[in-house]
């Protein structure tokens, strides 16, 4: 694993993450009612903890004020309860799992984390918030052939399946979506795609996956220092 020059003709290089958001998210205030536009963009980062931090200062961008929804949560084995307070399960963000503190906006972007009503609301499935009450979110659909129409997300019960002991979390199954991890990001088709690879890639693929979920090298956004990065390849795996 070494570091490489990304090509200008690959891709267009930005110098920080303030630059890769205006590119890819250009006059959000004015352009984020429109549904098409907003589906068919996205940053996508190898890390969550890149993807909440862009998250946030996108929303942050957009009128109105946030809403904050806490999850409850607790442990479902009586001797867990004990040994892990709520205090300390607040705390944790396993994968697919919203966070404890779910803070959204009117307008906003979001992915939903669970299969709630096949093929229409699945695993994947982006939406913009269009009202927040306090038990339901009403969003419209911007994917797939039922884009437009609008839909009620209630909170569930969320149990994470890698953890060492089980805890249930009850939230709105969802996530803010301007910026997705590549992950997550899989299967995804974009028109304009940011990267941020201020921390590189971490397995392999991953930087592959990233860099094709758009068909044409302008509308391809690097945020990367020094214009460098890092490509991870198993050799096993070509041979």
């Amino acid at each position: 694993m070494q570091k490489f020059n990304l090509p200008n003709n690959f891709c267009t290089i930005l110098q920080s993450k303030e630059e890769l958001i205006e590119r890819v998210f250009p006059n959000i205030i004015q352009n984020h009612r429109n549904h098409n536009w907003l589906n068919e963009r996205a940053i996508l980062a190898p890390k969550n903890v890149q993807v909440n931090a862009i998250n946030y200062l996108i929303q942050e961008k957009l009128p109105g004020a946030v809403i904050s929804y806490k999850s409850i949560d607790s442990a479902l084995n009586e001797d867990d309860a004990v040994n892990y307070p709520v205090e300390f399960l607040n705390l944790l963000e396993p994968l697919g799992i919203p966070p404890h503190f779910l803070n959204l906006k009117v307008g906003s972007s979001i992915i939903l984390l669970r299969n709630l009503n096949a093929p229409k609301l699945c695993n994947g499935t982006r939406l913009a918030v269009k009202r927040l009450m306090p038990n339901l979110i009403e969003a419209t659909i911007l994917t797939d052939k039922v884009k437009g129409e609008f839909v009620l997300i209630p909170r569930i019960p969320l149990i994470p399946t890698d953890m060492p002991f089980e805890f249930k979390r009850l939230q709105f199954p969802v996530r803010l979506s301007f910026a997705m991890s590549i992950n997550k990001a899989q299967g995804q088709t974009l028109q304009v795609c940011g990267l941020d690879l201020e921390k590189p890639c971490f397995s392999h693929g991953q930087l592959y996956v990233a860099c094709s979920r758009v068909g044409t090298p302008n509308c391809l956004f690097v945020y990367a220092p020094n214009g460098q990065t890092k490509n991870i390849v198993y050799t096993n795996v070509l041979d």
